[in-house]
């Protein structure tokens, strides 16, 4: 069983009930029990997960403080389907793909806030700044799924909330110090009394770091102070105002000058500053014993990076990028076998590099029906439509169904489109074109999920399959954006998760992805840049009855290629890590972890170094 599975992803899947209210549903072995509706990126509602026939994997925050994570990248690497890359060491530019797509058709989402940056040219969020310190859970959802979110989420959505605040006080903090001279500190603040509650969450990061450079020397160093808030207010029963708050200040150092006559990535002085502001203020309204839930918001995204080329010297190049969002959500259970879901949303963006300053707009609304015609099935359809002040309109499509047996087992299908508005920079830079299309995305899977011994063991195995049109590339012939690029990625996902005995948990999975290029030309039929075929990982965890705790995670990413061509290949590589952690009372514990625990030399972009062995150590407490 471990053969089908030898992989560490964290991810929560609920026994099909026996009763509608699934008050006596357990969680998946390595999730916290809930038992709660709580699976929201697939319909943007709650649901069990057991009603969702979309591919999911759920972190949740005992699993990001098990496996002592850091930066959220790395814990998303060894999730199922999903493939990571970084430009050097921690801070660097970081992509995060899933199953085969882009990085730049990944949508992210923080505490219901759109952060991909309009002002980057594919409109990519950069996962190499965003630190698991305030997170408590992460939803990755692999496929096309823009009726619900729009633009962006061709190759899926990646979810994230921070720290949610309940009645009572909480408070957690911890401290780590390891190689490299880094330092590392995080503490958080929750609680709640009456009508309001409230949460914060702050955060320092520092660290000598590595050299970007695979050939260089001098250390490229990163630097982050960061916080977040949440405050709800409830006016009356089932009425109440939320605000949300994110603010990060990163400085990275970083090599990518190209000097002669090598022309090749080499040490450098330079440095990016990295300013990321997001906000939410919302009210909502629940009608008719709840059957009826409203939602209104108004969202920001401000993003302001600067390049510098050494220290004390001018800014060599900037980009501001900022998003405000409007939008309005129903959620109406009709019947008990029938809910309705929709909204409108408009959305304004524009971005500065000190050549262009441009600026667009879209409106969208969309609508989705989640039937239960009996107990065990769920059926998910929606529509979506989007009119971009640009390129148009734009629909969308999505289905998916989830049949629930008593047996433990669970069988999903869904079919989904995505699409990709053109980005800022790609319509209206120098090298723009406004009669750009959207890229658009046709995708489907299907999957079978068996729970054995009363949840002991849970295995599951994913079919997808997609095709990609239109898909926006930089054309050499005429210097600027075209749509002129196809893709095509399909693929199985193999999970596996035991529990033999209370103490052990193991968890694992396997990704075969192959990624083509199906665009007319010399590369067709090539595999895409980084993408590789095969990932695996297992992850084990047994914790003493005396209270120390210790664990490891053992990664394996195949061969891929780091061109278009296929001439420059990137060898597979082997990652372990070992982990511990001791209990001191029921509020203090230390714990210790080294990295990377053989030396292994790897690289995920070419001529871009990549940590080695490194030893961290720290101190956590909770007070509760």
């Amino acid at each position: 069983m471990l053969a089908l599975g030898f992989a560490g992803a964290a991810q929560a899947q609920t026994t099909p009930p026996v009763t509608q209210d699934d008050s006596s549903a357990n969680d998946m072995v390595v999730a916290d029990s809930r038992i709660e509706p709580d699976i929201v990126v697939a319909a943007r509602v709650p649901q069990y997960s057991y009603q969702v026939g979309q591919a999911v994997t759920v972190l949740t925050r005992a699993e990001i403080e098990r496996r002592q994570t850091i930066v959220l990248s790395d814990l998303l690497a060894t999730t199922p389907g999903v493939t990571v890359t970084r430009n050097g060491g921690i801070g660097t530019i970081t992509a995060v793909r899933i199953r085969g797509a882009e990085g730049e058709q990944t949508l992210t989402i923080i505490d219901g806030i759109r952060v991909n940056d309009p002002s980057s040219p594919g409109g990519a969020f950069d996962f190499g700044t965003l630190l698991a310190g305030s997170i408590d859970r992460i939803e990755i959802l692999r496929g096309p799924n823009s009726v619900p979110w729009g633009s962006q989420a061709i190759g899926g959505v990646v979810n994230i909330v921070t720290a949610t605040p309940s009645q009572g006080a909480q408070a957690r903090g911890q401290i780590e110090y390891g190689a490299h001279n880094s330092l590392y500190a995080n503490a958080g603040l929750s609680g709640g009394t009456g009508a309001l509650t409230a949460a914060f969450n702050g955060g320092y990061l520092r660290t000598d770091g590595i050299s970007a450079a695979a050939n260089g020397t001098e250390r490229d160093g990163f630097r982050q102070y960061g916080a977040t808030g949440k405050v709800g207010v409830e006016l009356a029963p089932g009425i109440g105002i939320d605000l949300r708050g994110y603010y990060a200040d990163s400085r990275t150092q970083y090599d990518s000058a190209f000097p002669p006559p090598n022309y090749v990535v080499s040490d450098s002085p330079a440095y990016s500053t990295a300013k990321e502001a997001y906000g939410y203020a919302g009210a909502h309204a629940n009608l008719f014993d709840d059957r009826f839930r409203n939602r209104v918001a108004f969202t920001i995204a401000d993003i302001k990076r600067d390049n510098f080329d050494a220290p004390n010297t001018p800014v060599s190049f900037f980009s501001r990028g900022r998003t405000e969002r409007f939008e309005y959500q129903g959620d109406f259970k009709v019947i008990d076998q029938l809910r309705i879901v929709g909204g409108a949303e408009h959305e304004d963006s524009r971005f500065n590099d000190g050549s262009t300053f441009a600026a667009t707009g879209i409106t969208s609304a969309y609508g989705e029906a989640i039937v239960n015609p009996v107990r065990q099935l769920t059926i998910t359809g929606g529509v979506r439509h989007d009119d971009h002040r640009t390129f148009g309109g734009h629909t969308t499509f999505g289905a998916d169904a989830a049949l629930a047996l008593d047996t433990g087992t669970t069988l999903r299908a869904s079919y989904g489109e995505g699409f990709k508005a053109p980005t800022l920079y790609q319509l209206y830079s120098f090298y723009g074109t406004r009669s750009l299309v959207p890229e658009t995305a046709r995708s489907y899977d299907v999957g079978i999920q068996q729970r054995l011994l009363g949840n002991q063991v849970s295995a599951s195995v994913t079919y997808f399959h997609r095709d990609t049109k239109n898909q926006i590339d930089f054309d050499l012939g005429t210097f600027t954006y075209q749509n002129i690029a196809q893709t095509r990625a399909e693929g199985v996902e193999v999970e596996l998760a035991l529990r033999p005995v209370e103490a052990l948990t193991v968890t694992g999975n396997y990704s075969y992805i192959d990624a083509k290029n199906r665009s007319t030309g010399t590369n067709f039929g090539r595999d895409l840049a980084r993408r590789p075929k095969q990932t695996l990982s297992v992850s084990a965890d047994y914790r003493f009855a005396f209270g120390l705790s210790v664990g490891g995670t053992v990664s394996h990413v195949g061969d891929s290629f780091d061109n278009a061509g296929n001439t420059v290949r990137l060898d597979g590589y082997v990652l372990a890590g070992f982990r511990a952690e001791m209990a001191i009372g029921h509020r203090l514990s230390v714990y210790g972890r080294i990295d990377n625990a053989f030396n292994e030399k790897y690289q995920t972009v070419a001529n871009y170094g990549t940590d080695g062995r490194a030893a961290f150590g720290g101190i956590r407490v909770k007070l509760d």
